[in-house]
């Protein structure tokens, strides 16, 4: 009776201490997986979130002027400068997403459910980003200057795009699209 009240005793111990006898997760290099908090302002924050929250108000403020330069990465001359009249945008953002099923009522569990104007509604697998746009990053990007003319211009290799909300100190300006009044 003794040994068997001295294993249970024991095997109580082992379960009430289990995260020292249980392996931490490791990975086939032999690196064990750890963890860690990430602090938050007072606002409820991380920085991460308070940038991405700032960059959408910038983006998005009536009236805002930025300044687009195209450098090349072999010469660092610009080789393009703009105005941009709000905010540049990439050619794969959408209002829609690319994929969805109508239906005339919005039953069922897949997916995300998009309701249209007239009444009916949408369901796509595709997630509404913080900007109000579907899609991605594409081939091209697209803007317009402050005299309201619409530019695109497609990036290639060697081609570094830099956007500011001041203008940045240059060199030497190769094509310059903007046009001056006298």
């Amino acid at each position: 009776m003794k040994f068997f009240t001295l294993g249970f005793a024991a095997l109580m111990f082992l379960a009430g201490n289990q995260d020292s006898c249980t392996p931490q997760p490791e990975a086939a290099s032999g690196v064990q997986k750890i963890t860690t908090t990430v602090q938050t302002g007072s606002d409820g924050l991380t920085v991460e979130q308070r940038n991405v929250r700032d960059r959408l108000a910038m983006d998005n403020k009536p009236g805002s002027i930025k300044h687009l330069y195209v450098i090349s990465s072999f010469s660092g001359q610009v080789l393009l400068y703009s105005t941009v009249r709000g905010k540049v945008t990439s050619s794969g953002k959408r209002l829609t997403p690319t994929s969805s099923n109508y239906t005339s009522n919005a039953q069922g569990s897949d997916g995300f459910w998009v309701n249209l104007p007239n009444g009916g509604s949408f369901r796509t697998s595709e997630v509404l980003q913080d900007d109000g746009t579907y899609g991605t990053s594409a081939e091209y990007l697209y803007w317009w200057d402050v005299q309201g003319r619409y530019h695109q211009h497609y990036v290639a290799g060697g081609q570094i795009v830099h956007i500011s909300d001041q203008p940045i100190p240059v060199k030497s300006i190769t094509i310059n699209l903007e046009t001056h009044p006298e």
